[in-house]
């Protein structure tokens, strides 16, 4: 084995370690604390100063107001409801309680907003769909696909060809529509606007008795009872047999086809001589 060499040099082992200051440590810690409080400090003041200078630019506020999606809804009256947007702050402005305002229009089912810098925000209007003209003692007025009043109807309308619906408030008195009769209206419309054939001859809608819809179609007085479901196979058996029932009975009064396995069928001259009957009746009872 080869022999180590050690340097006789006895400070050759010697740790040249210089002795710490207190003053140093303390200077350490100190310096970091002071530096990061000053940025925190320019923070603060730039986020301050910054946040006025944004909220005053002329350059974010709102001038431009593009909307879109509505047909039947005039756009002006849709910037009239949405008159205080403009002028506002694009980045602070809360267009969610905007969305919440423009739903407030009858014909509004609901919206959409997007802010496009600088100064521009777009706004998509998704409309109710008139589905049928309510009837209630004279007054006509335009439903919706859940059987809500959107407007009253009137010549601006002209154009719009949709059933009647009847018996959609309770009582003769009128006043609002009943939930479950306008929803009721409205699934038997919607399921018939499938077949459009038979959609085209939907004239009358009668919802009076919530479980029990009545129809009538064009071309035809026979009252049609079709329940509270299944209603495009039960007409499209009824009109399978309506020719048949003609031969058997000329003038009909009513047709019920809630229990699908028989059909029962009212003359109207039967309904008439009740009626004469009923009526000799209660003369006859008079004093």
């Amino acid at each position: 084995m080869s022999p180590v060499a050690i340097s006789a040099d006895k400070r050759f082992h010697r740790a040249h370690v210089k002795p710490s200051r207190k003053r140093s440590r303390l200077r350490a810690i100190s310096v970091p604390l002071v530096k990061g409080g000053l940025i925190a400090a320019f923070l603060v003041l730039l986020i301050y100063r910054g946040g006025a200078v944004l909220a005053e630019a002329p350059v974010l506020k709102i001038d431009h107001i593009v909307v879109s999606g509505n047909h039947r809804l005039a756009t002006a009256d849709v910037l009239a409801l949405l008159g205080g947007l403009r002028g506002e702050n694009i980045v602070l402005s809360d267009l969610d309680a905007w969305r919440e305002h423009l739903v407030t229009s009858p014909w509004v089912r609901d919206a959409t907003f997007r802010r496009s810098l600088p100064s521009t925000v777009e706004v998509v209007v998704a409309e109710r769909e008139p589905l049928g003209i309510g009837r209630q003692k004279g007054q006509l007025f335009l439903v919706d696909e859940r059987g809500a009043v959107i407007d009253n109807y009137g010549p601006q309308y002209a154009d719009l060809d949709l059933p009647i619906i009847d018996g959609l408030t309770i009582g003769s008195s009128g006043g609002d529509v009943d939930a479950r009769r306008g929803e009721l209206a409205a699934r038997v419309i919607q399921a018939i606007r499938t077949k459009p054939g038979l959609a085209k001859r939907l004239s009358q809608v009668d919802v009076n008795d919530q479980h029990n819809a009545a129809v009538i179609l064009n071309g035809d007085q026979a009252v049609i009872y079709v329940g509270d479901d299944r209603f495009v196979p039960r007409l499209e058996s009824y009109l399978d047999l309506a020719s048949t029932l003609r031969a058997r009975v000329a003038e009909i009064d009513y047709v019920d086809l809630r229990f699908d396995d028989r059909i029962y069928v009212r003359p109207a001259k039967a309904s008439k001589s009740a009626d004469a009957k009923r009526q000799a009746r209660a003369t006859a009872k008079r004093p």
